[in-house]
């Protein structure tokens, strides 16, 4: 039994639940805990331990959870769990019985989920129970990408931009940082597969990666124009539905602009899986230093993003 402290009580017998609240309520309900916690438990090397027990893995996950919904990092997570009770609550921790990690055991923890890639195989987990639940359906897929900025100041230890993210040229303007290519189920727009390249890196040139081997279906933008992929597809009869894309001495019909306007009502719910990482979570630019790192949480946030849309569903 905990100790239960006056701002606990008082925090209980408020008389409005807040966003957070009903948000990590949620969450708790949909996230499958004892399957991501038994990918983790194997490579903690803190099991068996003698001496003064570490944090539970179930708090640490929880915390690392909460750090991608609220763009949090280890220092402000630190002090997040000291302000805020519905935090505390959600990690399982009472303020006046339990340590509150800093931020060295919170950056361990994360280092033990990027060594051995367990947040690609949390996704896979994530993207199977959804499956499961049969929010994703076989037949066919969307392809898109999206750029996260990286710092490009020279201002820096080393006097130099990140060597791993590089510039790219979208319309007139140019970007530095990397890229995250999704396949999402064309049926309900959650994401299924999810590549991390350098920014200058052709999104045409991930498709191979994003694409199902049951897919009959493949739908994207200009970027993913290819002659080549366009006859393979319809030799195996998957369908094209790759928008046209005007050349120099050809210009597009009204009815090309017609199928181009059919093709985007479909796919635009890929953006879905952006709006979520981006707008909710926050994350429009890089918070490591080379593409490993990045990746991992990469795959961490796009998990998390599959349940929170599909949340109302698993819920129901």
């Amino acid at each position: 039994m905990k100790q239960t402290t006056f701002a606990s009580l008082a925090f209980t017998g408020k008389k409005k639940q807040t966003r957070r609240e009903r948000f990590l309520a949620e969450m708790e309900a949909v996230v499958p805990w004892s399957a991501l916690l038994a990918v983790i438990e194997p490579h903690d090397p803190r099991s068996g331990r003698r001496g003064r027990q570490p944090m539970p893995l179930a708090t640490m996950l929880r915390i690392d959870f909460m750090q991608q919904w609220y763009a949090l990092s280890d220092p402000a997570m630190e002090d997040a769990l000291y302000e805020v009770e519905s935090m505390r609550r959600f990690a399982g921790l009472e303020l006046a019985d339990d340590a509150i990690p800093d931020e060295t055991t919170l950056l361990k923890f994360r280092h033990l989920l990027e060594k051995h890639g367990l947040t690609a195989q949390m996704m896979n987990i994530i993207t199977d129970t959804l499956e499961a639940r049969g929010l994703l359906l076989k037949g066919g897929t969307m392809v898109d990408a999206t750029i996260i900025h990286a710092p490009s100041s020279t201002k820096n230890q080393d006097r130099q931009r990140d060597p791993e993210m590089h510039q790219t040229k979208k319309g007139n303007q140019w970007y530095f940082g990397m890229k995250v290519h999704v396949g999402a189920d064309v049926n309900s727009g959650l994401a299924q597969t999810v590549t991390v390249t350098p920014a200058n890196a052709s999104d045409i040139s991930q498709l191979r990666y994003l694409l199902r081997e049951d897919d009959r279906a493949v739908f994207g933008d200009k970027g993913y124009v290819n002659n080549q992929y366009k006859r393979r597809a319809r030799a195996a009869g998957v369908f094209w539905g790759v928008s046209l894309k005007a050349s120099t001495p050809h210009r597009l019909t009204a009815s090309n602009k017609r199928r181009n306007h059919q093709l985007s009502s479909i796919r635009a719910r890929v953006e879905h899986v952006f709006r979520v990482i981006k707008r909710q979570f926050g994350y429009t630019q890089v918070r490591y230093k080379g593409l490993a790192k990045n990746a991992a949480q990469v795959f961490s946030l796009i998990g998390l993003s599959n349940l929170d849309l599909a949340r109302r569903a698993l819920m129901s």
